[in-house]
């Protein structure tokens, strides 16, 4: 039977000169039928914890751990799913002929989005609006999978707007945090752990087969 899902795209530490080791992208996938269910949820969850603004990795604290904790449970305990691309920034040869880093950026993009697509869906695609060009990424992405049939729509929107947007950064943070060895902060650290007892390590890839939660790690040697 054909499904119809919502994906919510983000990307952290993806810029070229950001002095950052790793570049990751990811979704939030969501069946579009539970769209409105899981926003009354997610906004019942912010009320009962009194938690104010964007869920954002980088506002996880101790006096909004309880939130973090619970949002995470909530995410494994439904039908959300994850799936994530990590790059080592330092396999990337910008010697390589022709080499251009825009390029490269939407072939990651292609391979976040193309393999774990399904025919026999389809989908409505949200990028984050970061600056100026997020017009021209939507373009450009909409001219590479342009072959995909089941790629419904393809729009970029605010980041303050969606709330599964926002889950999508604060996963991928988790992971970029895990990934740099960084273990400074107490409540990130026991989100990470939370995390970890679900999924595994996320250190390490999953399965393509993996649904829940996927992560590949590119390998560009």
């Amino acid at each position: 039977m054909n499904k119809t899902y919502n994906l919510y795209c983000d990307e952290s530490s993806h810029l070229k000169n950001d002095g950052m080791p790793f570049m990751l992208m990811g979704y939030i996938g969501i069946p579009y039928n539970q769209l409105k269910q899981h926003k009354k949820e997610i906004s019942n969850l912010k009320r009962s914890h009194n938690f104010k603004g964007e869920i954002k990795w980088s506002n996880v604290s101790r006096a909004k751990y309880e939130f973090y904790s619970d949002l995470i449970a909530y995410f494994f305990a439904t039908d959300l799913f994850f799936r994530g691309i990590i790059v080592e920034k330092k396999q990337i040869n910008e010697a390589a002929f022709e080499f251009n880093y825009d390029d490269f950026y939407f072939k990651m993009y292609y391979q976040l989005l193309h393999h774990k697509l399904s025919m026999g869906n389809t989908y409505n695609v949200y990028l984050d609006i970061k600056d100026t060009r997020s017009h021209r990424k939507v373009n450009k992405l909409k001219n590479i999978l342009q072959y995909n049939s089941s790629i419904r729509n393809l729009q970029a929107i605010r980041s303050y707007e969606s709330s599964l947007m926002q889950i999508s950064d604060l996963i991928m943070g988790a992971i970029n945090y895990r990934l740099r060895g960084l273990n400074k902060v107490i409540a990130k650290n026991k989100l990470i752990e939370k995390i970890e007892k679900e999924s595994g390590s996320l250190l390490r890839p999953t399965p393509l087969h993996e649904n829940k939660f996927n992560r590949f790690f590119i390998s560009l040697k």
